[in-house]
């Protein structure tokens, strides 16, 4: 029996809502009947976070608020968006709909950040954001950033990572570590780890490429229970006074779900679907997210 004509189209709504984009996808190709309600905004409105208005209205894309539901949670799971007057982006994981930020440099707190004989404020062509600091010569290398737990998905796992580059000619880098740490505001500071930004390409790298022309390393990870209340902390540092530092390049700290993949870029994300026959005789569908 076909429970979509015995049921109220609402309620086959709020069922198709409490599963996952996914499964919402699956369910539209599978069953015509079904489409234009998998497909509705009163489905998609749902994977995407509460306050989503918010962070549209005052970011550089305040138009995407008049975008169909599903369009706009594909386009916000590749596309970051601007907010904070340009020094933070805003973006969702794709499999699940959970925000994800990126503190720009400008949004973080160097030391000596604004002397122009330490770093230089420039614009770079795969910046998201419209300044980036580079270092041109400390010997304190002191960069903290942090955000608002309000502001990210409540119950979720997150990790911080640096995102970077190094110059050709850099100093100070090279098979040395620097310190970071990821720790909630007003708790005992969090673990110090020691991680190297500039290893030799023979040996194993800390460091990660993201695929949108960046580095990044983790800093550290933490779950977010706090609800409205909590704010976390990120700090990279390095202090030996015995040599400077030079030749580094901070684009900003990225706050997303632990264990998302940066490795790809995803410039528009489109879907495929595969469909196998099984012994069984039914069809058996993948549903792959990739990149055009």
């Amino acid at each position: 029996m076909d429970f979509t004509k015995l049921l109220p189209e609402d309620c086959v709504c709020l069922i198709i809502s409490l599963t996952s984009p996914r499964d919402a996808l699956r369910l539209a190709l599978v069953s015509p009947a079904l489409r234009s309600i998998a497909d509705s905004d009163a489905v998609w409105e749902r994977f995407l976070p509460c306050d989503y208005q918010k962070n549209i209205s005052g970011s550089s894309s305040p138009s995407l608020l008049s975008w169909a539901k599903k369009d706009l949670y594909f386009y916000l799971s590749s596309h970051p968006i601007l907010i904070e007057n340009g020094t933070m982006s805003f973006q969702l994981e794709k499999e699940t709909g959970k925000k994800c930020y990126m503190l720009g440099a400008r949004a973080l707190s160097i030391i000596w950040g604004e002397t122009p004989e330490y770093w230089n404020w420039t614009d770079h062509p795969d910046s998201r954001f419209s300044e980036v600091a580079e270092l041109r010569l400390v010997w304190w290398l002191d960069v903290k950033g942090k955000i608002e737990t309000r502001k990210l998905s409540p119950g979720t796992n997150y990790a911080a990572y640096l995102v970077f580059k190094l110059r050709r000619r850099r100093y100070g880098f090279r098979q040395r570590t620097v310190g970071v740490h990821v720790n909630m505001e007003g708790t005992t500071s969090g673990e110090v780890r020691s991680v190297s930004l500039d290893y030799p390409q023979n040996v194993p790298q800390q460091a990660q490429e993201r695929g949108d022309g960046w580095m990044e390393i983790e800093m550290g990870e933490f779950l977010n229970e706090c609800g409205d209340d909590g704010t976390v902390e990120f700090c990279l540092r390095e202090i030996d006074c015995n040599y400077f530092k030079s030749g580094l390049i901070i684009e900003g700290i990225e706050v997303r779900p632990k264990n998302v993949d940066r490795s790809t870029k995803w410039t528009n994300c489109k879907i495929h679907y595969h469909s196998t026959a099984c012994p069984s005789g039914d069809a058996r569908l993948k549903m792959e997210f990739v990149k055009s």
